[in-house]
């Protein structure tokens, strides 16, 4: 579906433009966009999250140390563009951020399930993290584009970013919970539909990797700038992925540490570039999908050859 899906997103976008009839529909469609990708955001969240009850989220002392990688090299590199605002390679260095920032994907816990490891820690990391990236990102960006706050202060800013991102991250969990102890039948109805979350993460990955697209065309990045950012992504990947497997094994967690860390909610990613960031940003999530599948893919392989023999 991974690949469908991104395929969907790249040939919708360009059959869109290039029907001269819609030309006057771009604006309108673009700010429909801008409202449909979060709910489609939210209503991913909140199905994946209905299917956790609260009695599961027991948070662990060591998911400090998974935490403090994710925000610590976040605002490092964001402390360093600061100071440097004019540094070469500005462009990769947010797109790094993105993928050491972004929360854990919510299919995280199903691979941790099908790889035998505790999906229930997993859940308690992504709801972590989502409140990590909740108060985080709304803090740090202002200061990366200022020129995008002009004339506001920064609890402006702050609060324009936060009304944005947390609604995505935390509110879907808190829906999640009301629906269950309030209204049991359309809990019990939503539990029904298995594959929901699936269609959901599927159309939004499509509209993300559209908006990825035009925001490549209408880029004046060049070529290497692209290969950068697929690099950074691809390393950022891989040092979260090792580092996840260190620190679980360390507790006795090697699986739901591994995925933990290194598997992401891509199209959070691709949303948070185009939207915050320099919008060719949102390719790193892109990237980062594809890495991130292979090495769950990877990981599926080898423990089912374990398995059988």
């Amino acid at each position: 579906m991974l690949p469908i899906a991104m395929l969907t997103g790249v040939v919708a976008y360009y059959v869109y433009v290039n029907i001269p009839v819609l030309d006057g529909t771009h604006a309108v469609v673009n700010r429909a966009i801008g409202y449909v990708q979060p709910a489609l955001l939210f209503c991913m969240l909140f199905v994946s999250f209905c299917r956790v009850s609260v009695r599961e989220l027991k948070p662990r002392s060591w998911m400090l140390k998974m935490l403090a990688i994710q925000a610590l090299s976040f605002v490092a590199m964001g402390l360093f563009v600061i100071a440097i605002p004019d540094v070469p390679g500005r462009v990769v260095i947010e797109s790094a951020m993105i993928c050491m920032i972004c929360p854990t994907a919510t299919a995280a816990a199903v691979v941790t399930m099908k790889l035998h490891g505790n999906s229930s820690v997993v859940v308690s990391y992504t709801c972590l993290i989502n409140l990590v990236v909740s108060l985080l990102v709304p803090a740090m960006v202002p200061f990366l584009h200022e020129s995008a706050h002009a004339g506001m202060g920064f609890e402006v800013s702050f609060l324009l970013i936060l009304a944005k991102v947390f609604p995505l991250l935390i509110m879907p969990l808190v829906a999640a919970w009301f629906v269950r102890h309030l209204f049991p039948k359309f809990h019990a109805a939503i539990l029904r539909q298995t594959n929901l979350a699936f269609y959901l993460w599927s159309v939004s990955l499509s509209l993300a990797i559209g908006m990825s697209v035009k925001a490549l065309v209408h880029s004046d990045e060049g070529f290497w700038t692209m290969v950068g950012i697929a690099m950074a992504s691809l390393v950022c990947c891989l040092a979260q992925f090792v580092l996840g497997r260190i620190i679980g094994r360390q507790h006795g967690e090697p699986v739901a540490g591994t995925q933990a860390l290194g598997q992401k909610n891509t199209v959070f990613a691709i949303w948070m570039g185009y939207t915050f960031l320099n919008p060719v940003t949102a390719l790193a999530g892109g990237f980062y999908s594809v890495w991130h599948n292979l090495v769950n893919s990877w990981q599926l392989w080898r423990e089912r050859k374990r398995v059988n023999g």
